[in-house]
């Protein structure tokens, strides 16, 4: 963060006019086009004017306009930024005056240039010559005073408002701007621009608490922030805007998005409560102060309990309906004037003797110490320091009520103690479970000594009475706080510890469960291969299906393998196995697995499969039978039965997981742990989260890929899938990214996002476009440009059938577009290949790696970018699109299935046995591996040291997860329980 105001700094001292305002041009293209007509504004134009965007040097003149227009931009993240830097550098160097003076300078010049620009816009319409005064009019001001970031925020918001009211009939996510970055190069937003204007205000700062919470830099939770509002997603953000959220990983930036939802969640209720209360009248100041006050649902049900519609009200109040708040007051402030005889009235209840009055008197300082925010951030910080355990111990219920084998569960807690700073995340979700299963009650204990030591500071500091007390007086005061502390303060402390302990338990068991799924859904394909997928079963027979190495269902059939016939059906398969050229199997981990496993591993080692060498694997079948009934299923393979669809599913889960996977609803595949015990919304969100970051990551062949996996692509769902395969279909493949744009309901934002993460591959487009240059000579460039195919229409006679835009253009394939570089970068990428004396053919291929890291190796990457005017990360991004193969794909470095011939027992396997496995589920108090057994092996989470873990794991930051390999040690086996305990050698 020091580093910025220095270079905020150098700017302000050198040549303004030059150098910031050619740095500044390169983002202004978004905003050039709102100067022109509102009404007519096309993404297409915008995009072929952002590529043109570097000019030379010399046009300094023509430069200095596009300032001012940056700073138009609301909807524009870096617009914004652009003008808040500006605004900040001044700020900064307004330090000593040495830097006043150059602050005044810098005004100078900025005065000069608006004024040059004014002349010459004079010939121009008088409408723009308006703007322009208003302009000049606002940075006057700044020259006086340093607007803060939020006014700058709000009339740079005030403006587009403006703007938009002369766009008529025009849906508003067309204005939204394609690119908020047109030359890919992210503006780190200043370290004072904190403040973000909320839709409801509250008393404190969302970006402080927000960075308090997840211990994330207020730089970073600013832009965070920032970028969520513009309706970013998190794989673009993760990729395409790094040095915005300074690397952070998608599980931090979920975190930070959970956090911040809760948040506003917060404050919208705590608006809502102080207009309910307002219209009851029974709102005062010192109410509304605590309310605004309030960060937690709890702290807010606190003070509000009192005021809610049917409540009696507290003893307080009824308290200070009889009048005794004055007395209250007067003892704290003034003790030496309280006559409490003289409030008696012997015909009220409540007043009719001294004890009542002292009583009445008790309850009022009781309310008010614990709604005091000192006195409970006190309370709450000593607890932080001390000895606070929670208890867990068997309910007193009767045995008809609750089944005994649900009461043996939880056996280890039923007399269970922990200090809840060393308690686990799987312990709090286990003691809920019991609770609410009414097996347990819990308590949270905090011990007598916090209890003193608090009524200590109380009475000696913060509610010490302002003069002298009388010990009658004194008494009151000390059973109020003692009353304070029991009946108010430690059941609040104790909700607060329980909401926390929760909170953060689901949390972490949601992402255990997002880490697992991303990890399954990352297996390495196995393509290529032709595939016999096999659904185990008894009675009714495993089920068949042998799929092509392009996922086409070749064959389906049913064997009864373990009745009594598996000598006649290996016949049938072998005959199968054969015909298909198949070699691999895929066993479903389902009812019969281990004997069919067993039947398979027998043949193979029999080698009843000559001249094949067969091998199989198992792969979990978890949600395989939910999908072969779903709409999507009956869609996909229509009049199969369902049965036999899960077989299909199963040997595709090995050749394509993801694309396999995607279609089950995530919390049906069963990696997770306590999943029905989270809160359900935080898990699908998560979840679906991970899905798309997964599916985005990998990239998709927008002209072969399916509905169901576009619609997981981010900036997608299931319509605008849904209307691109459409288009597709009837306008032939797209021939470039471009295209997307012509799809229906597929707006400059959704593009954005989507775009980096679509593939268009060059030799299917190179051979469909040969073959329409073959139907329709006389076609330039050799492009596929017939009606029919759905490009653009360049012979007028054949108009008759035009596309939604149908001009005289040709439509070009684009060699970037097989890549994972975004358009708002192809400019850059282009300079970059001319800096490596590189052509568009050369992508993917050896040479241009060798070109690359030749260059960089010369020139390193910092002052390339530099040159570029472009970041380090950017960069980065255009380094791998262009040095990647054609076909790469990121999951190779992750680990295939593990293809076996033969089998062990549990009743084979000794203590100290050194073994392999795969993880099948990774929990927060162990890992699940696979050794071939039939039953799983658990490692205690004690025993996954990070010393053990390879590099690339820790680099990963994923530790382990499904489907990797680990070699492992048996250190226990109950063969009774069935239950495996191992020790992690190293991760294989």
């Amino acid at each position: 963060m020091s580093s910025l105001p220095r270079r905020a700094k150098v700017k302000v001292q050198t040549a303004v006019s030059k150098d910031e305002f050619s740095s500044l041009s390169e983002l202004s293209s978004a905003s050039e086009e709102d100067d022109k007509e509102d009404s007519a504004w096309e993404p297409q134009k915008k995009v072929v004017r952002s590529r043109k965007q570097p000019v030379p040097k010399e046009t300094k003149s023509k430069r200095v306009p596009r300032v001012k227009k940056t700073t138009k931009i609301s909807d524009g993240l870096e617009g914004v930024a652009v003008k808040e830097e500006l605004n900040n550098s001044v700020a900064i160097a307004d330090v000593d005056l040495e830097d006043r003076k150059n602050k005044l300078d810098s005004m100078k010049t900025l005065k000069t240039a608006k004024t040059k620009r004014k002349n010459s816009a004079q010939s121009s319409s008088g409408q723009r010559t308006k703007k322009l005064k208003v302009d000049e009019e606002t940075d006057m001001a700044n020259s006086t005073e340093t607007p803060s970031t939020s006014t700058v925020w709000e009339s740079v918001c005030k403006k587009e408002e403006n703007e938009d009211d002369f766009t008529f009939g025009q849906s508003p996510l067309k204005k939204v701007k394609t690119e908020a970055c047109p030359q890919g190069q992210p503006v780190r937003f200043p370290a004072n621009t904190n403040s973000i204007k909320e839709e409801v205000e509250m008393n404190w700062d969302i970006v402080q608490v927000l960075s308090e919470r997840t211990n994330i830099e207020l730089w970073v939770c600013a832009n965070i922030i920032r970028l969520f509002n513009d309706d970013n997603t998190i794989p673009f953000i993760i990729r395409y805007r790094k040095e915005l959220i300074n690397n952070l990983d998608a599980d931090s930036l979920r975190e930070v998005r959970q956090t911040l939802e809760e948040l506003r969640a917060v404050a919208k209720k705590v608006h809502s409560t102080i207009q309910k209360i307002k219209k009851e009248g029974k709102m005062s100041e010192c109410l509304l102060k605590a309310l605004l006050n309030c960060k937690t649902f709890e702290e807010l049900e606190h003070v509000s309990a009192p005021y809610k519609t049917g409540s009696k009200g507290t003893k307080a109040q009824r308290a200070k309906q009889l009048g005794l708040e004055g007395a209250a007051k007067t003892l704290l402030e003034n003790p030496g004037e309280l006559n409490l005889l003289s409030y008696i009235r012997p015909n009220v209840k409540g007043l009719s003797a001294l004890q009542d009055i002292e009583t009445g008197v008790q309850h009022i300082l009781a309310d008010m110490i614990a709604k005091d925010k000192d006195t409970l951030d006190f309370i709450r910080k000593l607890c932080q320091n001390r000895y606070i355990c929670i208890q867990s111990s068997l309910a007193k219920v009767s045995s008809k009520k609750v089944n005994e084998k649900d009461v043996d569960k939880f056996l280890l807690y039923q007399n269970f103690s922990c200090n809840i700073r060393n308690i686990q995340h799987h312990q709090i979700l286990a003691i809920n479970r019991g609770e609410n299963l009414k097996i347990l009650t819990v308590k949270v204990n905090i011990s007598d000594g916090i209890k003193n030591e608090f009524c200590r500071w109380c009475i000696q500091n913060r509610w010490r009475p302002r003069g002298f007390a009388r010990p009658e007086l004194m008494k009151i005061l000390h059973n109020s706080l003692d009353d304070s502390f029991k009946r108010l303060i430690y059941p609040l402390l104790c909700r607060e510890f329980r909401a926390k302990l929760t909170s953060d338990a689901e949390k972490e068991s949601v992402m255990m469960f997002g880490r697992n799924l991303r990890q399954l859904l990352l297996t390495s394909p196995v393509p290529g291969r032709t595939l016999m997928g096999v659904d185990p079963g008894y009675k009714h027979g495993c089920k068949l299906a042998i799929i092509s190495p392009t996922s086409q269902i070749l064959h389906t059939d049913v064997v009864y393998l373990h009745c009594g016939q598996g000598f006649r059906e290996a016949e049938k398969i072998k005959r199968l196995l054969l015909n298909f050229n198949c070699s691999t199997v895929v066993i479903g981990n389902g009812t019969a697995c281990r004997e069919t496993e067993a039947y398979f591993a027998d043949l193979i080692m029999k080698n009843y499969f000559a001249p094949l060498d067969v091998v199989y694997c198992i792969v979990s079948e978890a949600g395989a039978s939910i999908y072969s009934v779903s709409p999507e299923a009956n869609k996909e393979m229509p009049g199969l039965d369902p049965n036999l669809r899960s077989a299909v599913s199963i040997a595709r889960r090995v050749q394509d997981p993801l694309a396999e996977l995607v279609k089950i609803e995530p919390k049906h595949i069963g990696v997770g742990m306590y999943q029905h015990d989270v809160s359900q919304t935080l898990l699908k969100a998560t979840l679906d989260s991970v899905v798309e970051e997964c599916v985005s990551f990998v990239g998709v062949d927008i002209n072969i890929c399916s509905e169901v996996l576009l619609r997981h692509i981010a900036g997608l769902n299931a319509n605008r899938a849904k209307n691109i395969i459409e288009w597709r279909e009837k306008n032939g493949p797209f021939v470039n990214r471009e295209q997307l744009k012509k799809v229906k309901g597929l707006g400059p934002k959704s593009f954005q996002q989507c775009a980096g993460f679509i593939r268009i591959n060059q030799d299917y487009i190179r051979t469909f476009c040969s073959s329409q240059q073959a139907e329709s000579a006389g076609q330039v460039h050799g492009v596929a440009v017939t009606s029919s195919a759905g490009v653009e229409v360049t012979d007028e006679k054949q108009g008759k059938k035009k596309c939604k835009t149908a001009v005289n253009v040709v439509l070009k394939p684009n060699p970037l577009d097989q890549t994972c570089i975004h358009p708002e970068s192809y400019d850059i990428a282009m300079r970059f290949l001319s800096f490596i004396k590189g052509t568009l053919h050369d992508i993917g291929k050896p040479e241009m790696e060798q070109k690359i890291n030749s260059f960089l190796e010369k020139e390193g990457i910092e002052k390339i970018a530099e040159s570029l005017q472009t970041t380090v990360h950017t960069l980065q991004v255009i380094i791998d699109g262009l040095s990647q193969p054609e076909s790469f794909d990121f999951r190779t470095d992750f680990d295939k299935p593990d293809f076996k011939r033969s089998i062990v027992c549990l009743e084979d396997l000794q203590v100290g046995t050194v073994l392999t496995g795969k993880v099948e589920n990774a929990t927060l108090f162990g890992i699940f591996v696979d050794i071939g057994v039939g039953r799983s092996g658990l490692i205690p989470i004690r025993n996954v040291t990070e010393a053990k873990l390879s590099k690339t794991k820790k680099r990963r930051s994923l530790g382990l997860g499904p489907g990797e390999r680990v070699e492992v040690q048996v250190l226990n086996i109950d063969i009774p329980r069935s239950r495996i305990t191992l020790d992690l050698i190293r991760v294989l």
